[in-house]
């Protein structure tokens, strides 16, 4: 009779299923891919719905749902303690009150591997240390802060977000006290944890999205369609489709009269969509792969944020042109020309978007290029063993 398998806690605010962002669809892989190796135990934290059927599509048990506290009021003293005090407790603001948290840290001694989805899930907890863990951080939020200093914003929130960038490098300087092992979603972010001197061995595991049963075949419609995917309740896919609306589509409509650009994604059929009357705004799709397999390109024109977009593993997964900016496309490698657009102005986005309207063979080649690689890097089949990997990884140095 073979032993048992270690006993693992996983920490998460999505419920263990297959849903639609990419944050969503990426805590549920890591769960499955966990099942493979131990016994899974959730723990929901501040879980976005409490569906009672998303129990029945997973093995992993839900141990229990943790409600959390409202962030409390903050005076002078209060700001002053998170901006300079780098172990001050419930960083994010709301958090999980103290009486649960000993709980949790009680039941955490139980297992032989704790795994926390999220730095934000983690700072949940007003806890330092936890043993036997694995962080996987999902969004850096100093390098978050650094990214929004191009937009346009007043100068008090200018100030404010240097205050909030300087106070989170300082935290994350600490991560390597707090967990056993760290995980970035690219190279990129793990070397820019080495430069703030973070010890702890980093390991990468990237965004990707599921391999298609087979081959894709695109239908682009007639007139062509430019699409985007993202929720709109994130405020840098906000303001990136604003710029792309404000500063790129008149110069697409110059040049492609009849160009339509369509919309998936939660809330963008609501107050935030862009007006226009050759602007579809979609909502949420189910399965929105036959939308995209009709769109001629696909735009990611973010401006700020942090670790990767899983909208680009999605869009190489149905071998859809990209076009993006150098932020969009960020962590993923890919090379501009060989498997994506890459732009960093309008007059560029623009111009890459009109390409893959006229050139349409540039393009579909474009698309195979970065279809081969994400076979090789960023299905989740390929991933699944690095997932595995950190796992055992932290169960030896236990």
């Amino acid at each position: 009779m073979s032993p048992p398998g270690p006993r693992i806690l996983y920490v998460t605010p999505y419920w263990p299923q297959i849903p639609g962002s990419a944050s969503e669809s990426r805590a549920a892989h890591i769960g499955r891919a966990l099942q493979q190796i131990g016994d899974v135990d959730v723990l929901l934290v501040d879980a976005e719905c409490r569906n009672d059927d998303a129990q029945s599509t997973t093995e992993a048990r839900i141990l229990n749902w943790l409600p959390v506290q409202p962030a409390p009021p903050k005076g002078l003293l209060a700001k002053l303690q998170w901006a300079f005090n780098p172990r001050s407790m419930l960083p994010h603001g709301p958090g999980v009150d103290k009486d649960w948290t000993e709980r949790v840290v009680q039941t955490a001694e139980q297992y032989d591997l704790v795994w926390f989805f999220k730095l934000r899930t983690a700072n949940m907890f007003p806890h330092v240390a936890w043993r036997r863990s694995v962080l996987d951080i999902d969004n850096l939020p100093s390098t978050y802060e650094r990214s929004l200093r191009g937009w346009k914003r007043p100068a008090s929130d200018q100030l404010k977000g240097v205050i909030r960038a300087f106070s989170w490098t300082r935290r994350e300087r600490l991560l390597d006290e707090r967990f056993t092992l760290l995980v970035t979603c690219s190279e990129t972010d793990a070397q820019y944890l080495g430069t703030l001197g973070v010890r702890s061995r980093v390991h990468v595991i990237p965004n990707g999205f599921d391999r298609p049963s087979s081959v894709p075949v695109r239908t682009p419609a007639n007139p062509p369609r430019i699409g985007f995917i993202g929720v709109f309740d994130y405020e840098p896919n906000v303001e990136g489709i604003r710029w792309f609306v404000t500063h790129c589509w008149s110069r697409i409509k110059r040049e492609i009269p009849d160009a339509r650009l369509r919309l998936v994604g939660r809330h963008n059929d609501e107050g935030l969509k862009p007006l226009g009357t050759d602007i579809d705004a979609l909502g949420w799709l189910p399965d929105p792969a036959p939308e995209m397999m009709t769109w001629t390109a696909m735009i990611v024109p973010i401006l700020a944020g942090s670790g990767t977009r899983g909208k680009i593993a999605h869009g190489f997964a149905i071998k859809c042109p990209i076009v993006a900016t150098p932020i969009g496309a960020y962590g993923y490698g890919a090379v501009d020309g060989r498997e994506i657009f890459l732009a960093d102005s309008p007059e560029r986005f623009a111009s890459a978007c009109i390409t893959a309207i006229r050139q349409p063979q540039v393009a579909e080649d474009m698309a195979e290029r970065a279809w081969e690689m994400f076979n090789e890097k960023w299905s989740w089949d390929a991933i699944q063993q690095r997932i595995v990997a950190v796992a055992e990884d932290c169960l030896r140095r236990r």
